[in-house]
């Protein structure tokens, strides 16, 4: 299958826009509560099931790390060290400038070039680019993009459809 690569970068460019509005809004929630930072990011669904933080952490690492491969082009380390809202913005923002620089150029012929990842089960799957794109990456970060906003929801964050498009259609 053919893709047009450079089409995931507004796509992921987009998915970063919203991941740092609605944590920009669950901060304000959270701060006019006295929820702190490490409570803030520690809210999860279920007991059982990543926190808020972890989420985030999977929409910038998905975004960066995923367009790379794409693109044949070093892999960059994945988000460490976050322990504030201030943290997670500031990785967002770098995400999506990160993101916002891949050229169309970079992601030329690499629609079937394969790629060998290990993912979180241990399995090593070898797929085409283009199917670890539209199959696997674009799904997970959507998952995880959807997590964040369903744990800041569940908490009761006033946020609506409107809050995933933010700077518009």
């Amino acid at each position: 299958m053919t893709v047009n690569f450079h089409s995931f970068v507004d796509m992921y460019s987009r998915v970063l826009e919203v991941a740092a509005h609605i944590l920009a809004k669950g901060d304000e929630f959270a701060k006019a509560r006295g929820v702190t930072d490490a409570q803030l990011l520690d809210w999860r669904l279920v007991d059982d099931m990543n926190p808020l933080s972890f989420q985030l952490t999977l929409v910038c690492d998905f975004s960066r790390q995923w367009l790379a491969r794409a693109a044949g082009i070093e892999v960059p380390a994945g988000v460490s060290g976050c322990n504030t809202v201030a943290d997670f913005q500031r990785e967002i923002a770098a995400a999506s400038a990160y993101v916002k620089a891949l050229t169309p150029a970079q992601f030329a012929g690499r629609d079937d070039a394969p790629l060998t990842v290990t993912i979180g089960n241990g399995m090593s799957p070898t797929l085409p680019a283009s199917q670890w794109i539209t199959g696997f990456a674009t799904r997970n970060m959507y998952f995880h993009l959807s997590m964040a906003y369903a744990i800041l929801r569940g908490r009761g964050v006033q946020l609506g459809k409107l809050d995933l498009f933010p700077s518009g259609l």
